[in-house]
């Protein structure tokens, strides 16, 4: 099958030969988000962009990445700003607040319609991220193209079945878009190909594991490593995602 443009980064992420072509779309995407909003564009003087992001903030993990992605300017401009949109909304909360009434019964007795309004919307600000929004608009395009691959291109259906397979966190995200997405016929094909590839590499990575451990027997000492000396990064990743052994991604300046 021809590649097309939107297939590309898809593409590449699978001949990368990572544990999780999703991890490694994942980690391009989040980066090209921090360049957007931080980087050298300037997109943060954009009274457009700048009006979303007052209004959306971001959250405690990419507010942590972009301190550390290195744009003193841009993270004032976006924080002065969004400062002011949250300090308006706030004393709007404070305005209409009224402590409740409650009872030593009541306490034991809450619903979901008693919770708290400012606590209401402190967790709707929690929940909100600019970055985690775009990325996930982005990830469903992904989740997409995958499964438009898998049926249409026999090719990439085999570069999958020799892969390293995908971390669990992704693999569940594979699993109910098959279901929802794929054919009963289609969605059999998926399962027979996906389960022994995740089976197979879970077990891979157990055994780079225990033989990282015993490395550490003196007896072994003089032992091959194997694929064993980066294992523990690979283990955390096929578990939950991402590059635990990654640092801060930072400003090309």
């Amino acid at each position: 099958m021809k590649e097309q443009l939107y297939t590309i980064p898809l593409n590449d992420a699978v001949n990368a030969g990572d544990e999780c072509p999703f991890c490694y779309i994942e980690r391009s995407v989040e980066q090209d988000l921090l360049d957007f909003v931080l980087g050298s564009g300037s997109s943060y003087m954009e009274a457009d962009i700048r009006e979303i992001t007052d209004k959306m903030g971001f959250c405690r993990t990419h507010f942590q990445k972009m301190f550390d992605y290195g744009n003193t300017l841009g993270n004032a401009w976006i924080l002065k700003t969004h400062y002011q949109k949250m300090i308006g909304e706030m004393k709007q909360q404070f305005t209409n607040f009224r402590p409740g009434k409650s009872s030593l019964k009541d306490k034991f007795r809450k619903a979901a319609s008693d919770a708290n309004p400012i606590g209401m919307w402190i967790a709707q600000k929690e929940a909100s991220c600019y970055i985690c929004s775009q990325f996930q608009d982005t990830y469903a395009r992904y989740l997409d193209t995958f499964f438009y691959l898998f049926k249409q291109d026999s090719a990439f259906r085999e570069k999958i079945k020799n892969s390293k397979g995908f971390c669990l966190h992704h693999f569940g995200d594979l699993c109910q878009g098959a279901d929802e997405k794929l054919s009963q016929k289609e969605k059999e094909a998926f399962y027979e190909m996906a389960l022994p590839l995740m089976e197979e590499n879970m077990e891979r990575i157990s055994g780079d594991v225990a033989w990282l451990v015993e490395k550490f027997d003196y007896r072994n000492r003089d032992a091959d490593w194997k694929n064993s000396k980066d294992a523990i990064q690979r283990g955390m990743q096929k578990l939950k995602g991402g590059y635990p052994a990654d640092g801060p991604y930072r400003m090309n300046k």
